[in-house]
């Protein structure tokens, strides 16, 4: 049983988080830097954006997942640290150094993270003193949940956040997450965190397995508007403080249920991400079904769901079967027209290669609902997959358009 509770990131047993506003943002009741700090030294995975321009805090934090241990993370926000050469560089390592000093910890156990506008230098400065305040702040009330959850928020209007709690062979485990996301979304990862905490004692190797496969099968399955960014982080801190019996791949029973937990958080993430998406009005699922291979359902799915057509028109609330079926075409994929069906929200509108007209008020009252489901069959096999996205909207060229570097 998964029960959702509160807290977030400080619902695992030993941990603390702290955050304030140093001045990466403009209104000073926006905290913008903070640090995630575990009482004990943390067995430690992540995965990072696939873009090949990376910010220099991703290239930071590799390191330390290497290694496979960690005692905390330092993250700020309105300024990404990327594009920014060897300063950057070198002022992402000054973040870990500060971090671990005032920590009395290694700096090679500390993950750096940075979000915001590309190509500006960090004024360092203010990073310095808004890591030392975070560190005299850190606590596990309410308030320091939450502060967190914001603090990371770049073009976000919601703060994403959650915790749950399951039994595992006897002892209860905790998991808890904050994430960002809001534009520039496409993983491979995208201008997204999530980090997670959880105090179950798991092995490094059955860690990593696990985070991987959650992400791939939410953050990965999310789309905003197709733009890959360059410092996304998923990162999972696990301190082992539930004195659960030790989670491997041997112990099935117990890495089923971590694995479940797990999926659980990662999953409301990702949708609460695409559910912020800029200027979003419309939650989108998007289903493939009757595919080859789930490759080929993801290709199809992915090319539906950054279709700036297909975005549009369900931001005008137009059921445009056409603009549907020519991206699934154009996917990459052999398909057969004629063994193709399409519906929405359980409403047929196009089968074996021709239109299906349900009636218009029936048709009017399903794109009006605030979320749609996509449901394409290619009569070709039996593999599926799901993935998430949202419309496209005046208001996302709005945002977008203002937000100047």
């Amino acid at each position: 049983m998964i029960e959702t509770i509160p807290g977030n990131i400080i619902a695992p047993k030993g941990f603390k988080t702290g955050s304030v506003h140093c001045g990466l943002k403009r209104n000073k009741r926006n905290h913008d830097i903070g640090i995630i700090f575990s009482e004990q030294p943390c067995k430690t995975a992540a995965l990072f954006t696939t873009n090949q321009i990376v910010a220099a805090p991703i290239k930071q934090s590799r390191n330390v997942v290497k290694n496979g241990k960690a005692h905390a993370i330092v993250v700020n926000s309105g300024n990404a640290n990327a594009c920014t050469g060897k300063k950057g560089e070198r002022d992402a390592e000054t973040m870990a150094l500060l971090t671990a000093e005032h920590l009395n910890i290694k700096p090679d156990e500390v993950l750096v993270a940075s979000t915001g506008i590309i190509g500006h230098h960090l004024p360092m400065e203010k990073i310095k003193s808004g890591i030392s305040k975070s560190s005299q702040r850190l606590g596990n009330q309410s308030t320091h949940a939450i502060n967190i959850a914001k603090a990371i928020m770049t073009t976000d209007l919601v703060p994403k956040h959650i915790a749950v709690k399951t039994k595992i062979n006897g002892k209860e485990v905790t998991i808890g997450a904050i994430a960002k996301g809001s534009g520039m979304i496409s993983p491979d990862m995208a201008t997204m965190f999530c980090f997670i905490t959880t105090d179950a004692a798991i092995s490094l190797n059955t860690l990593r397995s696990c985070i991987k496969r959650s992400t791939e099968n939410s953050f990965n399955q999310i789309t905003v508007d197709g733009h890959m960014s360059t410092s996304d982080m998923v990162a999972i801190l696990a301190n082992g403080m539930a004195h659960n019996r030790t989670i491997t791949s041997s112990t099935k029973n117990d890495l089923t249920l971590f694995q479940k937990a797990l999926d659980y958080i990662t999953l409301n993430m990702a949708k609460e991400i695409v559910k912020d998406g800029e200027g979003a009005t419309k939650f989108v699922q998007i289903e493939i079904h009757e595919a080859k291979s789930i490759s080929d359902a993801k290709k199809i799915a992915r090319t539906i769901s950054e279709s700036p057509l297909v975005k549009t028109a369900i931001n005008g609330e137009d059921p445009n079967w056409g603009r549907i079926v020519s991206a699934a075409g154009y996917a990459g994929v052999t398909l057969d027209e004629s063994k193709l069906k399409l519906s929405i929200n359980n409403v047929t509108i196009y089968r074996k290669g021709l239109p299906v007209t349900p009636t218009p008020k029936r048709l009017c009252s399903v794109m009006k609902k605030d979320e749609i489901t996509i449901q394409l069959y290619l009569g070709t096999g039996d593999k599926s997959a799901t993935l998430w996205t949202c419309d496209l909207s005046k208001k996302y060229v709005s945002i977008n358009a203002d937000y100047h570097t």
